[in-house]
């Protein structure tokens, strides 16, 4: 069944069951399904997706878009990138006497400044851009969870690594992948926490767990956050 809304087409499929409520379910393809109880008017099931439209078409597109895995980039005008949790483009622009090639974001856009018009020094310098922006970010966010902790970092080190999102190692030497300057803030916050915690607690044991809870209790969400988007977090 097929329905129109605010300028959007959606595709569902109904299946009328013994329940006493109406049920919007998404599959891993992004296919929409509504559970209703038998006999339930359309127009009933119409509404509650009407309800929840803007939820539901961007759940759907989010998994319709994962499966097709990441895209790989193209460095032109307009191509988008994710930057503090959302997506912006990118204006390039050619500048030969540039002393060096860089980045400047002005709210709206990540312009990339390059000497020559060529793929690798645009992404190279994007990735700079990234580094340095990671690397402020969490510096900032150490700094202001460090009234949590009786110790400090030892050393903070930003790196490319393709595994994990961070490290705390026994030295208290703290490593933050660069690509987290592509989350939101708040979600760079918890991966610093988490990795602070480990300054008191190296595994993930029950006191570890707590402690980052204390600090911030809404962490799971966080996680989700990081394995929804990280397969789109490309450069």
């Amino acid at each position: 069944m097929n329905h129109t809304f605010s300028g959007e087409t959606l595709h569902f499929d109904i299946k009328y069951k013994n329940r006493k409520s109406i049920g919007i379910y998404l599959d891993g393809y992004g296919n929409v399904e509504v559970h209703a109880p038998k006999g339930t008017p359309d127009e009933s099931i119409i509404e509650l997706l009407e309800d929840k439209w803007d939820v539901i078409l961007r759940n759907s597109k989010e998994r319709k878009d994962r499966l097709n895995g990441p895209q790989e980039k193209v460095y032109v005008q307009g191509e988008q990138f994710l930057y503090l949790g959302k997506v912006f483009p990118i204006e390039i622009h050619h500048y030969p006497s540039s002393p060096q090639d860089h980045v400047l974001f002005d709210e709206t856009t990540i312009h990339v400044y390059v000497k020559k018009l060529e793929d690798e020094r645009i992404k190279q310098a994007l990735k700079r851009f990234y580094y340095q922006q990671c690397k402020a970010l969490v510096e900032k966010s150490i700094s202001s969870h460090q009234h949590y902790f009786k110790t400090k970092p030892h050393s903070i080190r930003i790196t490319d690594s393709t595994k994990t999102w961070g490290t705390c190692d026994a030295k208290r030497q703290l490593t933050f992948n660069w690509k987290l300057a592509m989350a939101p803030r708040e979600v760079v916050d918890y991966v610093v926490v988490h990795e602070m915690c480990h300054m008191v607690h190296l595994n993930h044991d029950r006191s570890f767990w707590r402690l980052v809870g204390k600090i911030v209790p809404d962490y799971k969400e966080k996680e989700n956050w990081l394995a929804a988007s990280s397969w789109k977090m490309t450069v």
